[in-house]
């Protein structure tokens, strides 16, 4: 096994293991129970972090967290109320609008 990489929280380190997984290199998450403990231990120690079940597959694995990492994100502007919208919303924050289809 290989420790490739700490992700910030529980969410990201599941995303990213599921999305290594689906590519079809086995990962792991490990010390997912950690955060209890921060204040007791250096922040660093209390991260999760994703492992490669095998080695070899490490130089792809960061190649597809780079490029999730660099992923478009959506924008698009409410017909109602002009707000700019970005990421994943399909409705306006500012006035509830839906996005245009």
């Amino acid at each position: 096994m290989l420790r490739l990489t700490q992700a910030p929280d529980i969410a990201m380190a599941a995303l990213w293991r599921d999305l290594l997984c689906e590519a079809g290199m086995p990962a792991s998450v490990q010390r997912q129970h950690l955060g209890a403990a921060a204040g007791h231990l250096p922040p660093g120690e209390c991260l999760p972090e994703i492992w490669l079940t095998y080695p070899e597959h490490a130089e792809r694995a960061r190649a597809l967290l780079r490029e999730f990492h660099h992923l478009p994100q959506r924008q698009w502007r409410c017909h109602a109320c002009g707000e700019a919208i970005e990421g994943g919303f399909e409705q306006c924050w500012n006035c509830g609008a839906l996005m245009p289809q």
